[in-house]
């Protein structure tokens, strides 16, 4: 064999042993990447899980703290926008002023948002086993059960207040024209279904909400003008967010911060998909009745507004 030839040789063989190299650590990496992968992924979603935990933590703290959400209709905090919480240092209410002898040092509002609802007759008939009277903000539902249920709402007693007709965050907020036509909707609505002219009224989201892209003032004006009171909240029941409380943490939301406060308005929702609410409602109504120097009352135009946002009304 020519020396050549022996060069060639030992060129193809090199080559050959390079390859097999390459195709084992080919088959190495192949056999290894799948379970790096795994690893790699497994203390990512350990990560997530870390993260997501802290988030909870701080939504239930913030819940506990919020002034909607809030709830805020940032969680009342409702579906499209929360209302920013309002911790009791800091908010526009009266934080226990002193009170004379007969008025008690504690007057709470029980407030439910969104309905009617398939619920609306059973928390009234809870309402009205314990003697209690409360307020309802509705929106315009005009099937048949929700004119029962709204006629129902003014025959036992109980204040009638608005939510908007549509609760479209969107159209509501666009204009004040647009705003001022769905407020006339839903009072008119309810005037001719109840005889009753509404002068109460709660903002989709709060006052302090973060979805309208014109000030706030704007419609707190409007009202204003229409000789029409905005309640929002200093406590939230934490119902108005995606996730379904359980009756513990909404009996502990809605009544844990009362003794900060002598006029309490309590937010709540009266929706189809808040059933714990109902299931927590006998619970909440009892420990707020057992506590001294406490009533609970119907908003009247005698109640304290409680309200986010710092207005011309208000000053």
């Amino acid at each position: 064999m020519s020396e050549t030839d022996r060069q060639y040789a030992e060129y193809r063989r090199r080559r050959v042993r390079r390859l097999k190299r390459a195709i084992i650590w080919l088959i190495v990496l192949l056999a290894v990447a799948p379970n790096v992968c795994c690893i790699v992924l497994l203390v990512r979603m350990n990560g997530l899980q870390r993260r997501v935990e802290q988030l909870d933590a701080r939504l239930e703290q913030m819940l506990q703290l919020e002034p909607e959400g809030q709830g805020q209709e940032n969680t009342d905090r409702e579906s499209a926008g929360t209302a920013a919480p309002i911790e009791p240092e800091t908010a526009p209410s009266e934080s226990l002023p002193e009170v004379s002898e007969t008025e008690p040092a504690h007057k709470v509002y029980l407030t439910f948002d969104d309905g009617p609802s398939v619920y609306t007759n059973e928390i009234l008939d809870i309402l009205d086993e314990y003697g209690v009277k409360a307020t309802f903000f509705v929106v315009g539902k005009e099937d048949e059960a929700s004119k029962e249920a709204i006629g129902r709402i003014v025959e036992d007693g109980h204040t009638l207040g608005m939510h908007s007709y549509s609760h479209k965050y969107s159209e509501i907020y666009q204009s004040v024209d647009a705003f001022a036509a769905d407020f006339s909707k839903l009072q008119d609505y309810l005037y001719d279904l109840t005889g009753v002219r509404s002068v109460y009224y709660r903002f989709p989201g709060g006052s302090s909400n973060t979805v309208s892209p014109l000030n706030m003032q704007n419609f707190v004006d409007y009202l204003d003008e229409q000789g029409v009171t905005f309640y929002d909240w200093n406590i939230a029941s934490g119902d108005g967010g995606s996730r379904l409380l359980n009756t513990d943490t909404l009996l502990h939301n809605s009544t844990d911060a009362i003794d900060r406060w002598h006029t309490a308005i309590i937010l709540m929702h009266d929706s189809a998909e808040k059933p714990t609410t109902v299931d927590a409602l006998p619970e909440i109504l009892e420990k707020i009745l057992a506590m001294e120097d406490t009533v609970i009352l119907p908003i009247t135009e005698e109640t304290v507004p409680v309200q986010h946002i710092h207005t011309k009304t208000n000053q």
